[in-house]
């Protein structure tokens, strides 16, 4: 259980540290702290200071099913990377029109909110760089994969997932995913049903909050 998001940032950054200098090749390469919007930035902001790390945001958006926004058929990101819970769409009836207008609404959100959280600050290099995506906890895995499809199609050196919380399925689906070389996360609990359960304070991140955040960082 986690007081809320800076604190589950702070233990993170511990085991993070760790991890980043016995990974078997040394430190990990500059690494760059890239939080997901908005509960994901409060997190990712706890351990870009404890890494000494630059801090971005990797904006993706959840496609939800109709009528049932909170279960996710899917996720997309900048740069064009969308990744698609088949098992979800079929057990939807979701069909190719349905698909697509739900993605057309997501991704105009997506283009508002990247203009909304950098402003006119262009996205931090990752070429050559460990990209360290970080966000408060994994349901399904489906917005942790595109993000980190989106950070390798940045071309980053590695991509690494860190997060506090993790339902026990995904996270083995994750270990699997190519996109991600390697995830760091504190605990996998069994009976997993939200993330929001196991913290205290489980209060909605703001758009200033972000936006704070990121300028206090750079």
């Amino acid at each position: 259980m986690f007081e809320d998001r800076r604190d589950a940032g702070r233990r993170l950054a511990i085991l993070l540290r760790e991890r980043g200098q016995d990974d078997g090749q040394g430190e990990w390469s500059r690494p760059v702290v890239l939080g997901l919007p908005r509960g994901g930035v409060p997190v990712a902001a706890e351990v870009a200071d404890a890494l000494a790390a630059p801090l971005d945001v990797l904006v993706v958006r959840k496609l939800g099913l109709p009528h049932r926004e909170e279960v996710a058929m899917g996720a997309i990101g900048e740069q064009g990377a969308r990744v698609l819970n088949d098992d979800v769409i079929a057990l939807g009836g979701v069909d190719a029109r349905t698909l697509a207008a739900v993605e057309r609404r997501e991704r105009a959100e997506l283009e508002a909110r990247v203009r909304r959280f950098r402003g006119d600050a262009p996205p931090i290099e990752l070429a050559g760089r460990t990209a360290i995506v970080v966000d408060d906890g994994v349901a399904t895995g489906a917005t942790a994969r595109v993000a980190c499809l989106v950070a390798r199609a940045r071309a980053a050196s590695s991509v690494v997932l860190a997060v506090p919380v993790s339902a026990p399925d995904a996270a083995v689906d994750l270990v699997a995913a190519p996109e991600i070389d390697e995830l760091v996360c504190l605990a996998t609990p069994a009976g997993f049903m939200a993330v929001g359960q196991y913290y205290l304070d489980f209060t909605q991140t703001t758009d200033a909050e972000v936006q704070a955040l990121l300028a206090a960082n750079r």
